[in-house]
């Protein structure tokens, strides 16, 4: 009598595979090979958030508690920003080039794809705010009560905010037209609703009442209490613990909505 052994199943290409570390950071180098070839990109990320930093501290030369007042929250919202530009393009054109495709067909998962992709540029993110936090503190004079430390922690926090909402857009963009313009739909309303113009508590109440669920306002305030206050509070942590969180929902609504183009 002869048996029959059944071949092993394959994994799905659609992202059936459990996460792996080692897939993980083999997605995060490739990005990070392709970044190194796109300085125009690198200087976007690194430097723009600087130059409005200092640009800002020299509008505002003649009073600088003006500075003081906002350059911290703006210190969060300018990574958060260009992150979100940077790497919403620089997915989409992984997706119209087709690269997106060649590695939808691999034995990858989609947790892998994104996971590498966030930690690629999450890693930028973290010289970024390097940067940023670093220029404003020791170079323009920026003074806060609270630790640089979790000054920085924010910054980043908002960064890879920036960065998972980018991931996140850019699988409803066609072009890299269409990426841009998710910028005024996905973040300007944010921009305004934040607190950063006037506290939020004199808004409209419908307006205040969305302002409370955008990831945001909740950045401004972190930034705000780091500038008041000389110690961590517990508004602080739950701040900080509202960005890290919807960073994380982003990204995992990212690899939900990971999909081929094509059949």
């Amino acid at each position: 009598m002869t048996t029959t052994r059944s071949a092993p199943s394959a994994a799905s290409p659609q992202g059936g595979l459990a996460p792996s570390a080692a897939r993980t950071l083999a997605t995060a180098a490739r990005v990070l090979r392709q970044l190194r070839h796109d300085p125009r990109s690198i200087a976007l990320m690194l430097l723009v958030p600087c130059v409005m930093l200092v640009l800002l501290r020299y509008v505002f030369d003649g009073s600088p508690q003006t500075f003081d007042s906002i350059g911290a929250s703006l210190l969060g919202i300018f990574p958060l920003i260009t992150m979100f530009l940077v790497t919403s393009i620089a997915t989409l054109r992984e997706r119209t080039s087709g690269t997106l495709e060649r590695l939808l067909a691999l034995p990858l998962g989609k947790g892998d794809l994104i996971a590498g992709y966030a930690l690629a540029f999450g890693l930028i993110a973290i010289v970024q705010s390097l940067l940023a936090t670093g220029l404003s503190l020791w170079a323009l004079g920026l003074d806060i009560i609270g630790s640089p430390w979790l000054l920085l922690l924010v910054a980043l926090l908002d960064a890879l905010l920036g960065t998972a909402l980018g991931l996140f857009v850019s699988a409803f963009a066609a072009s890299e037209f269409q990426a841009v313009q998710f910028m005024p739909a996905v973040i300007f309303p944010q921009l305004l609703l934040c607190g950063l113009f006037t506290a939020r508590a004199n808004m409209q109440p419908v307006l205040e009442a969305v302002s409370n669920v955008l990831p945001m306002s909740y950045a401004v305030d972190a930034m705000t209490q780091v500038l008041r206050h000389p110690d961590a509070t517990g508004d602080f942590l739950r701040d900080v613990l509202v960005v890290a969180g919807c960073a994380v929902l982003v990204l995992a609504l990212g690899a939900a909505t990971l999909r081929r183009r094509t059949a």
